[in-house]
């Protein structure tokens, strides 16, 4: 075969190739790099990786930064020990808080009057000891319902009821200087009063996770009755405290836990843990057993406490669910609101189906802060974003009114919430100007505004004592608590 001429180019280019290759032969650039790389290999170590974190905790604190003697049994992993605000400024830590759990359990005992009594169930008693032979199914409690409502609590409270109306008991509610709380830094998310009478005992939770329990009625110099607990390590969505068994309270959090607190062995139990955000919790206020809470986006879960398994679980908007009621009078009727800006009424007898139907959709231009059942249940309140809180009524729900209200808070962050007093006459709402409005859903107007320079910072979050008429909890965007009293 005959070979090819080359050309000029050709020449040249092989003859580049042939030198470049005779000069990196020269430096002994590859022998070196295989050792470079053989030394580097040496120096690597295995990496392990760090366990998942299942179950999160507070982080805890050295006892050497508590002012505290070594302890060689260690700090307990599942729970913080309660501490009061006295001696969380000095850094010491009590060894226990009998006084809390005294006080928890003397309030679950006194509404055992309100139960009656039978073989299968012996009320509060029963559930604190664990006794739930009585609760074969959901709903028994039925049975027992009319008759715990005519307890003598109930037949006080209805008296109380009709000797005092809206005018003046409404006028006469003030703030005092001693019932005025800084239970624990950051922004208070909830709170909850203890149904019961004789006692005024307060639940709050904050944003970053810690349950503090206010005892408004002590007067201990040493023991402030503030008590302080960290079940979750995100903002605290909601808390349930049930009136037929006040020493088990559930709390939810941004941290995707549910845990159940026993207030006789001082420990937060998990109930339910996902990797999403729960946004809100309820109950029924006759079913000890179902939690009610939202999920994600527009999920409602329905939790048997029982079995430890979801029993139901509805894509029921579009958007986050902020809030749930159920009617008090009939706890088969729920309301949901939703930052997609509808609030529903729904019956969870025709729930079950995959695509539930609404009976109510109460549409308004922006997010839905809150949706709450009046104490009739006649009526439904709703606060949005749209400077409105709409008033929903009639026998089926089908006649719907708006009354302005500014609602908009500006950069704070805040979202208010028109939550109903003891009757169907007044509805209680924060302001931009520290003060709480009082709307008549009848007058279509805010009525009058409770003000006090007592008051530290704008309250935005509030509670009216099932049992008290004129007491009424605020939490302030700060970490303020208020009690209002007559």
């Amino acid at each position: 075969m005959v070979s090819q001429k080359l050309t000029e180019y050709e020449r040249k280019r092989l003859e580049n190739i042939k030198r470049n290759a005779e000069m990196v032969g020269a430096l002994n650039i590859r022998s070196k790099a295989a050792i470079l790389s053989a030394a580097t290999k040496r120096q690597k170590t295995k990496q392990v990786k760090k366990p998942k974190m299942v179950n999160p905790i507070v982080t805890r604190r050295s006892p050497r930064t508590r002012v505290k003697l070594p302890d060689s049994k260690g700090l307990s992993d599942k729970f913080l020990k309660p501490i009061s605000m006295i001696d969380a400024f000095i850094g010491y830590e009590k060894e226990s808080n009998q006084v809390l759990v005294d006080t928890i359990l003397s309030i679950a005992e006194e509404t055992q009057a309100g139960f009656p009594e039978n073989e299968e169930f012996n009320g509060a008693k029963d559930v604190k000891d664990g006794n739930f032979s009585g609760f074969s199914e959901k709903g028994t409690l039925d049975s027992c319902k009319s008759e715990a409502f005519e307890s003598p609590v109930k037949e006080e409270f209805d008296e109380h009821l009709d000797n005092k109306k809206s005018d003046p008991w409404l006028k006469s509610m003030d703030l005092k200087p001693e019932n005025v709380a800084w239970p624990m830094p950051r922004r208070i998310m909830e709170v909850k009063f203890f149904p019961c009478t004789g006692i005024r005992m307060i639940a709050v939770g904050n944003k970053i996770g810690n349950i503090a329990f206010l005892n408004m009625d002590s007067e201990d110099e040493i023991d402030d009755g503030i008590y302080i607990y960290g079940p979750h390590t995100g903002a605290i969505s909601g808390i349930s405290v049930q009136r037929y068994s006040m020493s088990k309270i559930y709390s939810s959090g941004h941290d995707g836990f549910i845990r159940l607190m026993d207030a006789e062995k001082e420990v937060f139990d998990v109930v339910h843990y996902c990797d999403k955000t729960i946004h809100c919790l309820s109950q029924q206020p006759n079913d000890l057993w179902s939690l009610y809470f939202s999920e994600g986006r527009g999920v409602l879960i329905e939790w048997d406490v029982r079995t430890g398994k979801s029993s139901g679980n509805w894509m029921l908007h579009e958007d986050t669910i902020n809030t749930i009621s159920f009617n008090p009078q009939n706890p088969n009727i729920m309301a949901t609101s939703s930052t997609d800006g509808t609030a529903c009424i729904w019956d969870l007898r025709s729930t079950r189906s995959q695509k539930p139907k609404t009976m109510k959709t109460v549409s308004h231009g922006r997010a839905v802060n809150s949706a709450y059942f009046s104490p009739s249940g006649t009526s439904l309140a709703t606060t949005s974003l749209d400077n409105n809180v709409g008033i929903t009524s009639g026998f089926n729900y089908e006649d719907t009114s708006m009354i302005y209200h500014d609602n908009s808070t500006g950069t704070l962050n805040l979202s208010f919430r028109g939550i109903w007093g003891w009757d169907d006459s007044c509805i209680f709402i924060g302001n931009m100007r520290k003060g709480i409005d009082v709307i008549s859903p009848v007058q279509r107007t805010s009525v009058m505004t409770l003000q006090s320079p007592q008051l530290p910072a704008i309250p935005w979050r509030f509670d009216a004592h099932p049992y008290e008429v004129g007491m009424l909890a605020a939490a302030t965007n700060g970490s303020g608590v208020c009690l209002w009293t007559p």
